[in-house]
């Protein structure tokens, strides 16, 4: 008869009886960025006694390592928490845990990268995971329908708009759900709901936040979001007829959907085919919304239509664009111009111009002023880091001190007048000594089909 292990090799009898070595325990590292990391873990590895995760790291979004994923959240293998490093630190991290598995849970990545992060956690030793939608999806009682992209800054926002009037013109009550942006105190975010503008004082909202939830409010729509999602979804079925997914960060949606919808961009060709986990949401899409052809030269467009055609041949085309507007188009006119962009699309997202820069050029803007030279701390870090950027400044706020140095950045800036690109009235979160001239934009959808009947089928069904 074989004798029993001694000492730490002792057999762990779980709650369903099965015996576990906890020698055998998987180490996991998650790489992240505050949403799709932490969601990945709540509904796969929490109380799941084969993994034993060591730690987050974290990238794209500022200010965001150094901490701690909270016992609260962390579940009771964990009841110290689990730190959350920096990216930089992934090989040392790998080596000093003795790390079995990097699980990549965040998105908007080009194909070359995903594989050269694959080549470095490989070289550790460890191996390299992606999650599919089969152990990250959850299940709601309600009809879904969600709304993701391709590439951040596609126009995924003006379509959940868009689609929020269309359910309310059909008399059914819609609550959206949005892609995590927990940036702040993790425990205070587990649930968030967001009614009315006290409710993003309340909750201390970035300007990132506040670009996502403030065009429901203004729609007198409720908005989830947080970290929790599964008691999120719980919450939001209370008083929904449908729930609606607003996505973000061209990321697979969390909730298993009756009706998926993609956003493209032509401005970008190709990128739908090459980047991480874009080409996934094109591939499970029921509808492909191609936008901006307004704005965009037809060659893209058509790369754009073909490449969906090659890899999801059943998948329903539309075609939309997203015309501009803004209050005082005079204004603009013949004016020295500063653009604020939204912060996303033209960072990690990687475009070199958003909404605002167009305005400006079509509104007949006499110079648009390049705003680097009077750029203040961490805007400094920010056009350091993302190079492609011009005559254009991201409206970067994660937090207190960013906010104030987009605010003096503002001020410091020789121009007439502040054209913002951005989905929100930025002069909401920062005090500046000029005019600002907000431009509005919304899904028009060209031709047939339309989402309308798209979407009537659905609630038929």
């Amino acid at each position: 008869m074989r004798s029993l292990p001694s000492g730490g090799d002792c057999p762990v009898v779980t709650q369903s009886g099965r015996q576990v070595n906890e020698m055998m325990k998987k180490k996991i590292l998650i790489m992240g960025a505050a949403g799709r990391d932490f969601h990945n873990f709540n509904l796969y590895f929490r109380d799941n006694e084969d993994y034993e995760v060591v730690a987050f790291t974290a990238t794209q979004i500022p200010g965001i390592d150094d901490k701690m994923y909270p016992a609260v959240l962390a579940g009771k293998l964990y009841p110290d928490g689990i730190p959350i490093k920096s990216e930089d630190d992934l090989v040392d991290l790998v080596a000093e845990h003795d790390v079995d598995i990097c699980v990549l849970a965040y998105s908007d990545l080009e194909y070359g990268i995903v594989m050269r992060k694959s080549a470095i956690v490989n070289a550790t030793g460890a191996d390299f995971m992606l999650m599919g939608h089969k152990n990250t999806m959850l299940k709601s009682d309600k009809p879904v329908i969600a709304i993701c992209a391709s590439r951040t800054g596609c126009g995924k926002s003006q379509t959940t708009r868009y689609i929020v009037e269309l359910l309310r013109d059909m008399g059914k009550k819609c609550v959206a759900i949005r892609h995590p942006m927990p940036y702040g105190d993790l425990a205070k975010q587990t649930v968030q709901r967001f009614a009315t503008y006290d409710d993003l004082d309340k909750h201390e909202c970035t300007i990132e936040e506040r670009e996502e939830y403030e065009p429901h409010i203004d729609r007198d729509s409720i908005v989830y979001a947080g970290v929790d999602y599964e008691q999120i979804l719980r919450e939001a079925e209370k008083e929904a007829d449908v729930i609606l997914w607003d996505g973000g960060n061209n990321d697979m949606s969390f909730i298993k959907a009756d009706l998926y919808i993609t956003v493209v961009d032509p401005h970008r060709p190709g990128d739908e085919i090459s980047y991480y986990p874009g080409e996934v949401n094109v591939l499970m899409s029921d509808v492909v919304i191609i936008n901006k052809i307004d704005t965009a030269y037809p060659d893209d467009i058509e790369e754009v239509r073909q490449n969906i055609r090659d890899i999801n041949p059943d998948a329903i085309i539309i075609d939309a664009a997203s015309p501009l507007s803004v209050d005082d188009p005079n204004a603009i006119m013949d004016k020295v111009v500063l653009v604020v962009e939204d912060g996303p699309t033209v960072t990690h997202g990687g475009m070199g111009f958003g909404a605002g820069y167009v305005a400006a050029t079509k509104f007949g803007a006499g110079e648009i002023v390049d705003p680097h030279p009077y750029a203040v701390g961490s805007i400094v870090d920010t056009f350091e880091k993302y190079d492609h950027l011009d005559d254009i400044l991201p409206a970067m706020g994660y937090g207190d001190e960013q906010i104030k140095d987009l605010e003096d950045t503002i001020n410091a800036t020789p121009c007439d007048v502040v054209v913002t690109g951005t989905p929100i009235d930025i002069s909401r979160v920062v005090k500046v000594n000029k005019p600002i001239f907000r431009v509005r934009y919304d899904l028009q959808v060209i031709g047939k089909p339309d989402l309308r009947s798209v979407v009537e089928d659905l609630l038929k069904e």
